[in-house]
């Protein structure tokens, strides 16, 4: 029992268990389990069926006690047709959360800003990339191999293989089967080479419920359970905006929506509540995610489903939970035009293309997301895609080194820039921008070595071609000169690291949403020169300023925040507000060990700090 123990503990919170056990082990093991969300239903199969149900009666997810084989394969086939039509109301509801304001109290678990535009910006670049006459093959080996043992699973990919074609989607998906279970984890937890893999089929779905969208308004609702955090989360968002990470399935009928939640009830846990959405949506607005009345092309047609396309973004109108403790959530779904990050998000949509994008770019979206191995994987997987004199393998070789310098591995780094340089060199002219942007990335491996004149020769030389081609006034010269801040700054030429990184932040409040990337490093390179002045009021304001727009534009798990927080630890322990001080290294630490590798030098660095802070502590 206690290595079952030990599997269902290391089970995602999302996975569902069904667990049959001997009469003995019930006895011991169910009374641990059953209160865990991954359990949903448990069986007792025994050679005593009266002893035996004295004491499973105390327990409502057990569904049956049986002395044969056969009398269990079926109650388990007939609980498991039955619980298909209410199946999805104890899945994992992944959201992500547009605060207005970032700090409000109450937001954590769902995801944030960051996660709500990165999320965007990941299903619209797979939606935009070429499908390959190989895609589905893949696919299909994978699921081969991960339903192996599993001969019915196996059967219904057999079937896919020679049936599927792009005008059954929804049908296939739709279908309680390997497709559908793989498909919403991919989303839930976003598996990068799972949901590469099923791109076709987000595509697919997609130009379904476009082709055959609503096209006048309607309400729709849907049961869900959720735990009392979430719950919270949400009561401290109404008003906000809301995206659902999934395809988001929902009833016309009203009175069979609700039915779901009592027929539910029995597996109902202590953190658990019942939550029925209302969801009103208009499909007369400009920018609207698609969705569509599928019960023509649902694999079952008697459903008034209503199915809303992976990414729908709603209004959180109200919560409130009536006499009977079910909590009823009003939302209404908006136009693309109504959160406050549409700027931003059609802004890094076209840093990375905004046509038709290809495995390279995916690779870039996927290194901004901080997911360092995943896009180091895409970038390896281009290369061979590219010829030996193809200005795209050159990036790729760029791309693969900022990755090594991300990794802190700087030997390897340089060694991928020279690579691209080599080929620039060969097939560009002197002065192409591509040149500057290899010349930039040397110059930050230089600056890390502690090179600072071989740093400044490159900074140099790239700052003139990006001149010479864009102008005084261009974000990427503005890139160049808060890198030269920095040496300055190294230097301990503060007044000239000030001055650059001015005129920096000029060029960049010019040209750039005031929420991008670029602009909270500005503000972070200008809080670390006031650092060095002893300024550490403007100092902790010019970081407070960067942390905030990181939270909106990143991951909540991302390098940049790390480093901000860290640098707003230095500040509080200059003041010599050591408590502080280790709140924020701590919050930097759990994201760097879920990043970084132990040896990495931000690692090793914010390690020493914790140490030093803490015996100052004592």
């Amino acid at each position: 029992d206690e290595l079952c123990l030990q599997y269902i503990d290391n089970l995602s919170y999302d996975d569902r268990v069904i667990l049959i056990v001997s009469g003995q082990l019930g006895q011991t093991l169910v009374p641990q389990v059953s209160p865990l969300r991954q359990i949903i239903s448990i069986y007792v199969y025994c050679r005593n069926k009266e002893i035996n149900e004295q004491w499973a009666s105390y327990y409502p997810k057990v569904k049956g006690v049986t002395i044969t084989l056969n009398g269990l394969i079926h109650q388990i086939q007939s609980d498991q047709a039955q619980r298909r039509k209410y199946q999805r109301i104890d899945e994992c509801l992944t959201i992500n959360i547009f605060k207005s304001n970032i700090h409000k109290e109450g937001q954590s678990t769902l995801g944030s800003n960051g996660q709500f535009i990165h999320f965007h910006l990941l299903i619209d670049c797979l939606i935009r990339m070429k499908i390959r006459t190989n895609d589905k093959e893949e696919f299909i080996n994978f699921c081969k191999q991960y339903y192996k043992d599993n001969s019915n699973e196996l059967n219904l990919i057999e079937e896919f293989t020679k049936n599927y074609s792009s005008n059954q989607a929804i049908w296939w998906y739709t279908r309680d089967c390997f497709l559908y279970r793989l498909l919403n984890k991919a989303l839930r937890v976003q598996n990068i080479e799972l949901l590469f893999l099923l791109r076709f089929i987000i595509n697919d779905i997609g130009r379904q419920l476009e082709t055959n969208k609503c096209l006048v308004p309607i309400r729709a609702y849907r049961a869900q359970q959720m735990s009392k955090d979430e719950i919270q989360i949400l009561k401290n968002s109404i008003g906000e905006f809301i995206s659902i990470n999934s395809f988001f399935s929902t009833s016309l009928n009203y009175a069979q929506a609700r039915s779901f939640l009592y027929s539910s009830n029995d597996n109902i846990i202590d953190d658990i509540e019942q939550v029925f959405f209302e969801i009103n949506a208009d499909p007369r607005l400009d920018k609207l995610k698609a969705f569509s009345k599928i019960h023509s092309l649902s694999y079952f047609p008697e459903e008034e489903e209503v199915l809303f396309m992976v990414g729908s973004i709603f209004r959180l109108d109200n919560i409130e939970c009536d006499e009977e403790g079910i909590w009823n959530i009003r939302m209404v779904l908006c136009s693309e035009h109504e959160h406050k990050l549409e700027t931003l998000f059609q802004h890094m949509k076209n840093e990375f293309d905004s046509g038709e994008t290809n495995i390279l770019v995916f690779g870039h979206l996927l290194r901004k997301m901080g997911k360092l191995d995943d896009a180091e994987k895409y970038y390896r997987r281009s290369l061979n895609a590219f010829s030996y004199d193809d200005s795209n393998k050159a990036l790729c070789y760029h791309a693969l080194g900022l990755v090594a310098d991300d990794k802190g591995d700087y030997e390897s780094s340089l060694i991928w820039y020279n690579k691209a340089l080599e080929i620039f060199l060969r097939i560009l002219k002197s002065n192409d921008p591509n040149i500057a942007l290899i010349h930039n990335s040397i110059a930050i491996i230089y600056q890390h070595k502690g090179n600072y004149n071989l740093a400044l020769e490159s900074y140099e030389n790239a700052l003139a071609i990006w001149k010479e081609v864009f102008g005084e006034n261009d974000p990427h010269v503005a890139i160049c000169l808060n890198n030269i801040s920095n040496v300055y700054r190294n230097e301990k030429k503060y007044s000239k690291a000030l001055e650059c990184v001015e005129k920096a932040l000029v060029i960049f409040q010019k040209h750039l949403p005031a929420d991008h990337s670029d602009l909270a490093s500005t503000y972070g390179s200008i809080g670390n020169i006031h650092l060095c002045l002893g300024h550490r009021n403007q100092a902790l304001q010019y970081y407070n300023l960067s942390l905030k727009i990181y939270e909106k534009c990143h991951p909540s798990q991302h390098p940049d925040i790390a480093i901000t927080l860290s640098n707003i630890s230095s500040v509080y322990e200059d003041k010599n507000e050591y408590q502080q001080a280790l709140v924020y290294l701590e919050r930097a630490s759990d994201i760097y060990h879920d990043l970084l590798p132990s040896t990495h030098p931000n690692v090793i660095q914010l390690e020493q700090s914790i140490k030093r802070v803490s015996e100052k502590l004592k």
